[in-house]
């Protein structure tokens, strides 16, 4: 699990041989005395004021988590990984997938947990994601290990996994944190995942390449795709989208009510450049270069000046701009808080651990023109425990957090140091007594309505389903949630709405006349998963909305349309730049990229001398057609261009393929 960048402190002296995990933790004991007993857990962290921590489970109940997830009964599925790189075979009879569970309420984990699975060739499991029943049989279990995807199901509700399947296959990075990474369910039924740079490719369940949407095979070729990539599917692996490329290490992705994706990225070891990113859907991230595929400290053209910045190759044209750089870090689990119980300034802000400087953050994030800013909030930090490794993080059904924590002395994953310890700790409000899991009940569209309320995924998995067979029998108690005074609960109830039989066209209509920004993205995101749906006049429709992120939502939108007025209604989005919106510059990029040349005649037709505005300077730039390279040579001879300003023209002449018409821009350049 540990990220690549390593903080070692301490190297703990430890002998590893015995099989069971009891044997291991005792070797600790020996190793270190009692500094680092569960007991002293809490004592080595500090907490925001408003809020408490304790412990909630450890060894040797749990070893190195190295990822979470929860049940709608509030039982903790842990990934644990003891045979990791260079500790391979520590565990003979293998890695194990564990349940853990609070009986009584107390805010503790009794008895000694189950064993899901464990077998001796399943070696570091990254991921883990629960997919139950209404009666708790025929539970499918999503694990990310190694090479593949696989469905672990429990078929008799034993909590035993009883048949294995193969879901995705052929991903590199086996025993590496830059491989394959948690799946995540999306509140439009669909699942999400990423994978590192190490990841390579993704293969269907028979080792046969997959060919997305897009029409594109999924492989680091730069054919467009390379480095970290992020995928969107249907929960049997059908209609593949590739969302966005050319990350380092995305370890894991997160996704709101309202279909947005967040996750953070590792920058190479030493680069200040841990970032967090809103996934501006089929974008290029910036991590290596598009065209030739250089690392980022290759010189270029128009380089930065600060080495965060030049990381992720933010003044190059093509690259979706970054929400936030957080520094120097090793990044990891990631959730969205859509509770109630944690305070006001927690809701609907992501929650994140970075275990490089011991800390689960939150980040307050605001809307800016068609993008995003963040601040960070600590929430646990290891202050004077600095072997807390926060792992991930997830949101329980009471509201709580649940944080696992690796434990370790270290962060590099080549330079794993402890493979005795492992805990799980709970955040609640100051003041906060027991761990109350509220009970859910899936028999009625009613009921169902309910738990699809809940902050846990797995819940609303249930409560999805079942009202997704219920179709058109849902529809009336889905109203009553669409008609709530929450976004993100109506939000959760338009997926499913429009997905009703024959009720597509209506639940997009009434999205899109909405006054609530977030509900009309949600609805032309939603208009773009539906079977037969008119998403061009979805756009034509809103092409004049006052929201700059509801117009980005329009080119995202447009990026595939092979529709005859799309370059007309592309034109029409562009002369609403404002001349400093990069994430709207960046949207314009990505509609146009397919189709730069009507694109940009179609805003010829509209703009007659780009080259006379700043905003027209930025389309120039950032547009690909070759009617714009004559421009590009205007820009760059006018006196008006200072010597610091030209290098950013000539360096967009780089993500122009070699034709005629570039080699004349290129001679008369010169000549210039």
């Amino acid at each position: 699990m540990k990220c690549s960048r390593v903080f070692l402190l301490v190297m703990a002296p430890f002998a590893v041989q015995a099989a069971n995990p009891g044997a291991i933790v005792a070797s600790a004991a020996a190793a270190t005395g009692n500094q680092r007993e569960p007991a002293n857990a809490v004592a080595g962290l500090e907490v925001h004021e408003a809020l408490q921590v304790e412990l909630f489970a450890a060894e040797p109940l749990v070893l190195n988590p190295s990822n979470i997830d929860i049940d709608h009964k509030g039982r903790i599925w842990v990934a644990e990984i003891v045979n990791y790189r260079g500790h391979q075979g520590k565990r003979p009879e293998g890695d194990r997938i564990i349940i853990l569970e609070d009986k009584d309420g107390n805010g503790k984990v009794d008895g000694e947990g189950k064993v899901f699975y464990q077998e001796k060739d399943f070696f570091s499991p990254h991921g883990v994601t629960v997919f139950a029943t209404p009666d708790g049989k025929n539970t499918r279990v999503i694990v990310s290990v190694g090479d593949k995807v696989l469905i672990l199901t429990d078929e008799d509700g034993d909590d035993k996994a009883d048949k294995v399947e193969t879901l995705f296959s052929g991903i590199g990075g086996t025993q590496h944190d830059h491989g394959i990474h948690q799946v995540m369910f999306g509140p439009d039924g669909k699942l999400y995942f990423n994978f590192g740079d190490a990841g390579q490719q993704v293969k269907d369940k028979d080792g046969k390449p997959i060919i997305d949407l897009a029409g594109n095979e999924v492989k680091n070729d730069r054919k467009p795709y390379q480095n970290g990539m992020l995928f969107r599917c249907n929960l049997d692996g059908s209609q593949f989208e590739t969302l966005g490329w050319n990350f380092r290490n995305t370890w894991m992705n997160t996704v709101d009510s309202f279909g947005n994706s967040w996750h953070s990225d590792n920058d190479d070891d030493g680069s200040r450049a841990v970032r967090i990113n809103f996934v501006m859907e089929f974008g290029n991230y910036g991590y290596k270069d598009e065209i030739t595929g250089a690392g980022w400290n290759d010189r270029r053209l128009n380089q930065e000046v600060e080495v965060p910045l030049r990381h992720w190759r933010i003044n190059d044209p093509g690259v979706v701009p970054t929400l936030l750089i957080t520094g120097a870090g090793s990044p990891t689990g990631i959730t969205m808080y859509e509770a109630t119980l944690l305070p006001k300034e927690f809701h609907g802000q992501m929650i994140h651990c970075d275990a490089g400087p011991n800390v689960v953050r939150a980040y307050s994030v605001k809307k800016v023109g068609a993008g995003y800013t963040a601040t960070m909030l600590p929430i646990v930090t290891g202050t004077k425990d600095q072997w807390f490794r926060p792992s991930d993080v997830k949101v329980a059904p009471d509201g709580s957090l649940i944080i696992a924590d690796w434990y370790d002395p270290g962060v590099g994953g080549h330079g794993a140091a402890d493979l005795m310890r492992g805990r799980l700790f709970r955040v609640t409000p100051k003041g906060h007594v027991g761990y109350k899991v509220p009970k859910l009940d899936f028999s009625t569209a009613e009921s169902c309505v309910e738990a699809l309320k809940s902050p846990v995924p797995s819940a609303r998995y249930i409560a999805w389903t079942q009202l997704h067979k219920m179709g058109a029998a849902a529809e009336p108690a889905l109203k009553k949630l669409w008609a709530s005074d929450a976004p993100n609960l109506r939000a959760r109830a338009l997926w499913l709405l429009g997905k009703i039989e024959g009720k597509g066209q209506d639940y997009v209509n009434a999205a899109i006349k909405d006054s609530d920004a977030d509900i009309r993205i949600t609805g032309i995101r939603l208009a773009r998963q539906l079977p037969g749906m008119d998403v061009v006049a979805v756009i034509s429709s809103l092409v004049k909305d006052a929201d700059p992120g509801v117009r980005r939502e329009l080119l995202v939108a447009l990026r595939h349309s092979k529709a005859a007025n799309a370059a007309a209604l592309w034109a029409e989005l562009a002369v609403q730049y404002d001349g400093k919106d990069r994430w709207y510059l960046e949207a314009l990029g990505l509609a146009s990229d397919l189709n730069a040349d009507a694109c940009f005649a179609a805003y010829l037709a509209k703009v007659s001398d780009p080259t006379k505005s700043a905003a027209g300077h930025d389309i120039l730039w950032r547009t690909r057609s070759k009617a714009i390279l004559p421009l590009l040579v205007k820009i760059i001879n006018d006196k008006a261009t200072t010597v610091n300003q030209r290098p950013r023209y000539l360096r967009a002449f780089d993500f122009h393929p070699k034709s005629p018409e570039k080699d004349a821009a290129l001679a008369a350049l010169l000549g210039g």
